[in-house]
């Protein structure tokens, strides 16, 4: 007789045991059928905790009447979505789409304009509530972390997945957003399980099913793999992991190189990188791969307001500024172009990252049409050291810096609701639109939008 297998009820925590077998076993004390039932449930402690819509569901919150209402977080048709919520995910809508396409799919869309800022002060309170605990925790974005939870039964009396779960419930109840967990051995398996159910998901890859997970899946879930990498590895006839299990590991090496062996391991499952919330943060970053190449001007600087304002809202939520600006535009036949500014003063405030960056854009116009755009901040420190002088060739910089620090105070006092952005969101004369700024740290890379 095959034995139970550990189960936890997502909604009361009642742990139990529970028959093996498909279908869903209800909670035996609150009937929910929103349970969990795996083998390894009581010893997998590696956790990636994803917020859901994370913009989009904040507006939902501060909105109720925008609950069953499909709502795209952009701003002027000319510009390009920022967010989407599920709803009108389901129509078509997707972050980086110009907001023309994304109406044209979704005309009854309510439209909001981002508020960076609220979204970094409810980044920072769903950060407070990871704390507590454990303290291995690892910000990636202002809505998703690794969290390590080896080790934390025995303070919180409690198996890592119930943490998860009375964490998962905490967010929503105390943030008003949703969160999917992924709990695995390893931080690869971690976050590709956090995007196998979402919304409010919960999903598990133990250390028995790795290799049966990964075998059948296209090489593009593994980190790193994007689409010039996937070419490359497609003529040498290696689509999915299957393919990098059956391949000779000497021949893998020399030809790929240190890629290669990166993708031999995850292809195995195996990822010796720790949580580590310690390591040093260098640069802070978000790009955004667009379907078509594009080359007009105007879309091209809405996205760089789009990204720049997400670096800025992952600075300030960390309590940093910095000193060097960077543009990354990668062209129609894959070539990477790089340009950097070096500022006065380290700065956390996207309106002066923009004003650094889009001269350089406007100069890199001519190598148009492109494929991918990002914005970085580097050359981190303290907030305390940034934005402290006022810009003599701006009288209305230190205004501009002012009213944005106002606003932040303003909110951490009265709450998220209490001000909005009053900024038309423009950037050289039009309207711009409003997920996933990358953190770079010692030893860690930094994720796509």
């Amino acid at each position: 007789m095959t034995p139970a297998l550990p189960a936890l009820c997502r909604d009361c925590l009642r742990r139990f045991s529970a028959p093996p077998g498909p279908g869903r076993a209800r909670c035996p004390a609150c009937r929910s059928p929103r349970t969990l039932r795996h083998a390894e449930l009581e010893t997998l402690s590696i956790a990636h905790v994803d917020c859901d819509a994370f913009y989009a569901s904040v507006e939902k919150r501060d909105d109720p009447a925008l609950r069953d209402r499909p709502v795209i977080v952009g701003g002027g048709r000319r510009g390009v979505v920022s967010a989407a919520c599920y709803l009108a995910r389901m129509r078509g809508v997707r972050s980086a789409m110009p907001m023309f396409q994304a109406m044209r799919l979704c005309p009854d869309a309510a439209l909001r304009a981002p508020r960076m800022e609220v979204y970094a002060h409810a980044s920072r309170r769903i950060r407070a509530l990871m704390d507590e605990l454990t303290p291995l925790v690892e910000p990636l974005s202002l809505d998703e972390a690794f969290l390590d939870l080896s080790g934390c039964e025995r303070l919180h009396r409690a198996p890592p997945a119930a943490l998860l779960a009375r964490l998962a419930r905490r967010i929503e109840d105390e943030v008003g957003v949703t969160v999917s967990v992924g709990l695995s051995h390893c931080k690869f398996l971690a976050k590709i399980a956090s995007d196998l159910d979402k919304p409010r998901g919960f999903s598990l890859i133990g250390r028995a099913e790795t290799e049966d997970f990964l075998r059948d899946k296209p090489l593009s879930i593994i980190w790193g793999v994007g689409e010039a990498t996937r070419e490359r590895l497609a003529r040498d006839g290696l689509t999915h992991v299957r393919d990098v299990l059956r391949a000779d590991p000497r021949q893998l090496i020399a030809r790929h190189g240190a890629m290669g062996r990166r993708l031999l391991e995850l292809a195995q499952g195996r990822d010796s990188r720790k949580v580590a919330p310690d390591a040093p943060t260098r640069s802070l970053s978000a790009e955004t791969t667009f379907e078509a190449d594009l080359s007009a001007p105007d879309l091209l600087d809405a996205h760089l307001w789009r990204l720049v304002e997400k670096v800025a809202a992952r600075a300030k939520a960390r309590g940093l500024a910095g000193r060097v600006a960077t543009l990354k535009l990668k062209r129609a036949d894959h070539r990477l172009l790089t340009r950097r500014a070096t500022l006065t003063e380290p700065t956390q405030l996207a309106d002066r990252l923009h004003r650094a960056l889009r001269p350089l854009l406007e100069r890199a116009l001519p190598e148009a049409p492109f494929r991918l755009i990002g914005a970085g901040l580097s050359e981190l420190t303290e907030a305390e050291e940034g934005d402290r002088m006022a810009d003599l060739l701006d009288p209305d910089a230190a205004r501009r810096a002012q009213a944005e620090r106002a606003a932040d105070l303003i909110r951490a006092r009265f709450g998220d609701g209490a001000i909005g952005k009053g900024r038309a969101l423009s950037a050289g004369g039009f309207r711009i639109s409003e997920k996933k700024p990358a953190t770079t740290r010692g030893g860690g890379a930094a994720d796509q939008d």
